[in-house]
């Protein structure tokens, strides 16, 4: 039997050569590539506007990786007088490298309700949060953080693009590779892979079990149909290895 992870690159190439280091088959097909984001010229601007204490949240290591390029673009030094948080472990020690400050982060689950439990977003009324994100990302957190008075301010640091395929011929390949297992690691991955897939070979795709990392991806896989669906504790690779370990 095999994996197929769709998560992008370069995450998901790495994911596949673990799983097959461990002795499984694994594939690897991206459902979605990056580009600079259209909000990322205004990044230096951005960071300007913030004020001694106000905050800086890194929703991926993408948004750092690109936030990164245009800054050194721009000769631009990360400001000194903001708290930085990032959502995730992984994209904390991006974001610590970049800047060289301290980046706080939430412990166990890495999503936005877990965040918000963190000291630093208890009080910030009259606060300004800049959230570096990727197009259309992370709406509840600052629907959150506005509710808690602070003034939220998104900078699309890079867009998610879907990438185009032949769903007939994945699909006839993915069977005759015996794939019977899926790793998504986001809603919008989710609804692109079903809508890929040509109705005929439905019945196969909801009956391969998923592996998510969120209860919200897990209520809309069942909302889709899927029957055999497992949620990872992180959307890391260590987290996905331990959870199709236990598949």
């Amino acid at each position: 039997m095999t994996i197929l992870v769709t998560r992008p690159s370069p995450a998901g190439d790495e994911l596949v050569k673990q799983l097959i280091a461990q002795g499984s088959n694994a594939c690897h097909i991206p459902l979605i590539r990056f580009t600079p984001g259209d909000e990322l010229n205004k990044l230096p601007d951005y960071l300007n506007n913030l004020r001694q204490g106000d905050l800086l949240i890194a929703a991926s290591q993408h948004a750092v990786y690109y936030a990164r390029d245009k800054l050194l673009e721009e000769c631009y030094s990360w400001p000194d007088s903001i708290d930085y948080l990032a959502i995730g472990e992984k994209t904390a020690g991006e974001l610590e490298k970049v800047t060289n400050y301290p980046v706080a982060r939430p412990e166990g689950r890495e999503i936005s309700e877990q965040l918000l439990k963190l000291p630093q977003l208890q009080h910030v009324a009259g606060k300004r949060v800049l959230i570096l994100r990727g197009n259309g990302g992370r709406p509840f957190l600052a629907e959150q953080l506005q509710k808690r008075g602070a003034e939220v301010t998104f900078c699309e640091c890079y867009q998610r693009h879907p990438i185009a395929y032949d769903g007939e011929k994945l699909c006839l390949h993915w069977q005759q590779m015996n794939v019977n297992t899926l790793v998504i690691t986001s809603g919008e991955m989710l609804q692109q892979l079903y809508e890929l897939v040509p109705e005929r070979y439905r019945s196969w795709l909801l009956s391969c079990q998923l592996l998510v990392v969120s209860e919200r991806l897990a209520a809309l896989a069942n909302t889709l149909g899927w029957m055999h669906c497992q949620i990872a504790d992180n959307a890391d690779n260590d987290a996905l290895l331990r959870a199709l370990q236990q598949i």
